[in-house]
């Protein structure tokens, strides 16, 4: 609020109350000046509400604190309430690599949150219930964070873990999370391709790049079994 909003707002509280209104001259100008400066960060247009709410509800001469305490439990509501995440798409002329830049738009962006300029984004990450824990337990197995260029160059290399990464990032479940009864690969192990000769003897025991069709189906009857348990708990 700026200063010169402040006698506006007490002429407006005299309305109802004129014992807020100093009728000396000096006091008046002191007024002005301590009520200006508890209600800098205040906007005029909530200050008249908060008076308005005020008066509804009481008889007693309303403090500038009064005005103020309100004004900061709706920001805090709304700061608590936004999630904090910065949004490059609101911002398409930033440059990725302008870290001051950066950090400039991320403060106006929870400003704006603050003085209302912006609903607060409320989504939130997975961080509790059944989802996040299976996003955690998946994530253990698959091992640590690496950026996804890193891991699209090291697949080459490692298909079993390729094989469990896709099914993860497609939302499907991991076959290698459960034993295979057609070649009895054990959990964490890839299916193999066996072959037999007429006398039983095997012949071929290559790994397999995909699992068993019959694995797939375990590994998706365990984990909707899972969810189902973790459902009615």
């Amino acid at each position: 609020m700026d200063a010169e909003e402040v006698p506006q707002l007490i002429a407006q509280i005299a309305l109802a109350d004129s014992r807020v209104r100093r009728e000396d001259k000096m006091e008046r100008r002191a007024q002005i000046v301590m009520w200006a400066g508890i209600l800098a960060d205040t906007p005029y247009d909530f200050a008249l509400q908060a008076v308005h709410e005020h008066y509804s509800q009481s008889q007693w001469p309303i403090a500038p604190g009064d005005i103020a305490s309100r004004w900061q439990n709706v920001v805090r509501d709304r700061v608590n309430r936004d999630n904090g995440t910065f949004e490059p798409n609101d911002h398409p002329g930033l440059d990725p690599d302008d870290v001051i830049g950066y950090l400039a738009a991320l403060r106006g962006q929870r400003q704006a949150v603050a003085q209302g300029v912006r609903p607060p984004n409320t989504v939130k990450a997975i961080t509790a219930g059944a989802a996040a824990d299976e996003v955690t337990a998946r994530l253990r197995t698959l091992g640590t964070y690496v950026p996804r260029q890193v891991d699209d160059a090291l697949d080459a290399y490692r298909p079993l873990k390729e094989a469990r990464r896709a099914a993860l990032i497609a939302g499907q479940p991991d076959a290698f999370s459960v034993e295979c009864d057609w070649c009895q690969a054990p959990v964490g192990e890839p299916c193999r391709s066996r072959r037999v000769d007429p006398k039983g003897g095997a012949t071929s025991n290559r790994r397999r790049s995909t699992p068993h069709p019959s694995r797939v189906d375990d590994a998706t009857t365990a984990a909707r079994e899972q969810q189902e348990q973790e459902a009615s708990r």
